[in-house]
């Protein structure tokens, strides 16, 4: 399989020369190592990444996952046949990328030769609409084309759309535009089946490109009711206005809880886009990104290394919660989000004991927990104990610690 590129320069010549031949016996490759690793354990998610040549996909995949900024992709070669690219996220979850070239030629060929293994056991086809492309008609016949073949091979994959380069636009026909292609999309998906199809504007030059991201990546999230379950009962623990769980590698938002709302929607993905680059400034002087706190009169932010392929951030406008208090509480919840991120595949979510944040009995595991908590905060000025079966409460200089895993 070819790998994600890993710089901005690249042998075009030499990945121009592969011919539609080459492409077919490469995706027969994909789909068998595709098979070895679902027998190995690994939760793999099947996403293609489709649309006409110079869409932009090749770019997008790049910023996100290759550590590029905007301005690398000019370098980049088009997408010759399917590059194939697998990304793991939250311990076995593993998605399997494919970047289908758009060049005419191969188009045709995935629809007829390669039909059954390009769209057999897709969860998620990303479409690219070029916003600038002159030949509207026939990238809407392609679309129509990839449901088709869904609905015979993978009729429950979600669909998202994404209408690319809208910068190249005035700002205040943006939203027009995007609004009327957007219904256009829905409506051709509606004749062909039960695809919900979920739309996006974006560029690679702003926030747009990780929101869009992030929402397809939350899609595939196993039980993320469990995982956003839990980072409530963290959010309430540390008396934050919001806490907000990034992926280590992309910095695409994973989960979220929000006590108090905020006026601006789009936060989070700005997060995303200006942590990412600050992120990779880091690297280039031969240092690694650890944490970083922003203080002010109005509230207290917080980005740390939480699991091993985590960030956390915490918001906190009580100016009576000390820094070292939220440091505190989020050091107590590491061990419990690296087991559940490692387990999150494991059964539907149904709430119940051993959960955190969950009335229910607590198991042996969960009173040695307590014990050596006990032990390891000799010096706290006050603790207040409930009933086991229910909540227990730490309280540190006043403050409400977490509880460990489990019990609540």
């Amino acid at each position: 399989s070819c790998p994600l590129p890993t710089s901005p320069s690249g042998a075009c010549d030499e990945r121009n020369a592969l011919g539609v031949g080459r492409a077919r016996r490469r995706v027969q490759d994909i789909a068998a190592a595709l098979e070895r690793g679902s027998q190995r354990g690994m939760s793999l998610k099947k996403v293609l990444l489709m649309g006409k040549s110079g869409a932009g996909k090749t770019s997008m995949r790049s910023i996100i996952f290759a550590n590029y900024l905007a301005r690398d992709t000019m370098r980049l070669c088009p997408t010759i046949d399917v590059e194939h690219s697998h990304v793991r996220f939250l311990g076995n979850l593993v998605l399997n990328l494919w970047d289908c070239g758009g060049q005419e030629d191969f188009v045709e060929n995935y629809f007829q030769s390669q039909r059954d293994h390009i769209f057999r056991n897709v969860q998620v086809l990303i479409y690219v609409f070029d916003i600038e492309s002159h030949e509207l008609q026939k990238d809407m016949h392609y679309f129509t084309s990839c449901l088709e073949a869904l609905q015979h091979n993978s009729a429950n994959a979600r669909i998202f759309v994404m209408v690319h380069k809208m910068d190249v636009l005035p700002e205040e026909r943006r939203e027009t535009v995007f609004r009327q292609r957007e219904a256009d999309l829905k409506k051709i998906a509606a004749g062909i089946g039960k695809f919900d199809v979920h739309c996006f504007a974006t560029s690679i030059w702003d926030e747009t490109l990780y929101k869009a991201w992030s929402t397809m990546v939350y899609s595939l999230v196993p039980n993320a009711g469990r995982l956003e379950h839990h980072l409530s009962a963290l959010c309430t623990a540390c008396c934050a206005d919001e806490l907000v769980l990034f992926e280590r590698a992309t910095f695409l938002v994973i989960s979220q809880s929000i006590l108090r709302g905020h006026a601006d929607p789009h936060r989070f993905e700005k997060i995303s886009n200006i942590i990412k680059q600050f992120k990779l400034s880091c690297s280039k002087t031969q240092a690694q990104f650890a944490s970083m706190q922003v203080h002010n009169s109005t509230f207290s932010a917080f980005i740390e290394g939480f699991t091993s392929n985590t960030y956390l951030m915490a918001i906190i406008s009580d100016s009576q919660i000390q820094p070292a208090m939220t440091l505190a509480n989020l050091g107590a919840a590491r061990a419990v989000f690296e087991d559940l991120l490692q387990h999150l595949s494991e059964g539907p979510f149904t709430p119940g004991a051993g959960q955190l944040g969950v009335s229910g009995s607590l198991p042996e595991e969960g009173a040695e927990l307590i014990r050596q908590a006990q032990e390891r905060e000799q010096g706290a000025a006050a603790r207040v104990w409930r009933d086991p079966s229910m909540r227990l409460s730490v309280q540190l200089r006043g403050f409400a610690g977490f509880a460990p895993a489990g019990f609540e």
